[in-house]
This record gives C-alpha cells, structure tokens and sequence, in this order.
C-alpha cells in the first residue's frame, strides 16, 4: 500500500515541481484555499498559538497573521516540492546568503553546527552547502513511508549535502573528528521534546516550555562553532539567509548558554514577521507542566 501510495503521488509531485514560477505560485493560490478555507487545515491549532504568544494583539490583528501564514505555508511546503527540478543557479538566484564568509572562515579550524527554527523556508538551508569546501550534513526525521523517505532524502541531498538522522550525528561528530575532517552540521532545533525526556524549561514567546538542548550538548562536548541561520522572506520565492555567530568554541560556553541564544534570536525573528513561522505545530503543549524535580532544582 505505501508503494503504491507513493506510484499515484509521484507523477503529480513531478508535475508541480516542473511548472513555471507563475503557474506555481498559482497553483498555491488555490492549495491556500483548500487547506485555509474548506479544510481548515490545523486551524485551531494555529489560532490558538497566535491567541497564546500574541496577547497583545487584536483579534484582527492575529486573523491577518493567521491568513498570512497559510498562503506562505502553502508556498513554502510546495517549494519543497520545487527543489526535485531547481537548478543550483536557481536556487542560488531565490536563496541568497548575505555573509557567507563567516562559514568559510569556521570551517577552516573546526566542525560547524548550524541550528535554525521552523521559519521561512528551511527546505533550501541545505543549499547553504554550494558556498563550502566541508562536508555538509543535516539532520532530519525518517518519514514512516520508506518510499517517501527515500525520495526526501534524495530532494534534500541534491545539493552535496549528506541527510543524517538525530540518532546518527553524534556518532558522526565523532567519526569525522577522529578522521580529521571537519563537517557542517544543519539541525532545525525549535521542536518540542518529549514532555519525560525533558531537561531544560524556560520561556519561549513569554511561556514556560520544555526545551531540546541536544544541540547544546553535542556542540559543548565536541566543541563545536555554533552558528544561528536567521532566514527572511523578501518577497514570493526569494529568501535571503543571515549567518550570526553564536559562540566559535562551544566547549567554552555555560550550560544552556547557547540554547538560550538561540531561542532569543528564534524569537526576534519570530516578532519581526510571525506570518513566517511554523504555528501548525503544538510548541507550546507542554506549557504549566514544569516537573517538580526540574522546579526544585531550578529554584537551588
């Protein structure tokens, strides 16, 4: 069933993914008025999101909000798409990367983690990977279909990037600085951990929540230079990439010091232009949960 699932859904997927920009773009218009009119795709989900981190706001205010985002996420799930026929010069033209040297200059003298949120379009961070001489690899999540998995992996590969699981980047961390080679390691880290597995609370968007600090740990025990890619929409189709340092030793860092950098930049960026991040997820599920022992401990 999941072969043939995927038979009927690759012949469209490639259709898409062929169409000019402006026939695209059009076909999104009428994807937003599914998802955003008929089904109400996760509606409430991103209602209730924008009603929680934006108190401030007018209901119209967060209705605009809210609109906006579908159109962009419907844009930007489809650009993904688009990356199975996007030239390198292409996407070179629609994703620009303002400060590329600071990664040069890393990637001289050690391994790179690079950490990002939900935000703009981060299906085109792994073309980052054009502008390197190390070894690009990011880190994703296996899609339950093997099928499907097998063809995200070679969508987001197509850029001489390496697609590794979370379970595997230690291991990798580790490999290559045995062997001496340094590596570029692209992680999105905003999700929100499992409510047991949980090892840091802290605000995120004003609201206490559980926060993943894996990123954290490997960078401070591998030693790793830590970079936050901050990524703006200027306009329909073009994305314009920052690179902000965050520390060039993570050895040399305080505990959840770099988590919370990254989630103070996450969070700028997310005040800047809320249309642009990803409000169909549960982030903030969590939120009034703190453990007792967490509670305990962070209160010594």
């Amino acid at each position: 069933m999941q072969l043939l699932i995927f038979i009927l859904a690759y012949p469209l997927l490639w259709i898409i993914s062929v169409l000019p920009h402006w026939l695209f773009y059009g076909f999104s218009d009428v994807v937003f008025f599914w998802a955003y009119r008929v089904i109400g795709y996760r509606k409430k989900v991103v209602w209730n999101n924008l009603k929680l981190v934006f108190p401030e706001k007018s209901e119209a205010e967060r209705k605009k909000i809210q609109i906006a985002f579908y159109r962009h996420m419907c844009d930007m799930f489809l650009e993904m798409v688009k990356t199975m026929n996007l030239s390198k010069a292409e996407v070179k033209k629609r994703y620009a990367v303002q400060n590329i040297e600071v990664l040069q200059e890393l990637e001289k003298e050690k391994s790179i983690l690079i950490v990002c949120s939900h935000y703009a379009n981060w299906e085109w961070n792994v073309s980052i990977n054009n502008y390197v001489d190390a070894k690009g690899y990011a880190v994703y999540q296996r899609v339950g279909n093997p099928y499907f998995d097998r063809w995200i992996r070679k969508v987001r590969a197509r850029w001489n990037t390496t697609l590794i699981t979370s379970q595997d980047t230690v291991k990798t961390v580790v490999r290559n600085k045995r062997d001496g080679i340094f590596g570029i390691f692209g992680m999105v880290s905003d999700q929100s951990p499992q409510y047991h597995r949980a090892q840091y609370w802290t605000e995120f968007m004003g609201i206490k929540v559980p926060v993943i600090n894996g990123a954290e740990t490997m960078a401070r025990k591998m030693d790793l230079a830590v970079v936050f890619l901050k990524v703006s929409k200027v306009k329909r189709g073009y994305y314009r990439a920052q690179l902000i340092p965050i520390t060039t030793s993570g050895a040399n860092t305080d505990k959840n010091e770099i988590t919370d950098k990254f989630l103070r930049l996450t969070e700028k960026q997310i005040r800047e232009k809320p249309e642009h991040y990803l409000w169909t997820h549960k982030r903030w599920k969590h939120r009034g949960k703190v453990q007792a022992a967490f509670a305990r401990n962070s209160n010594s």
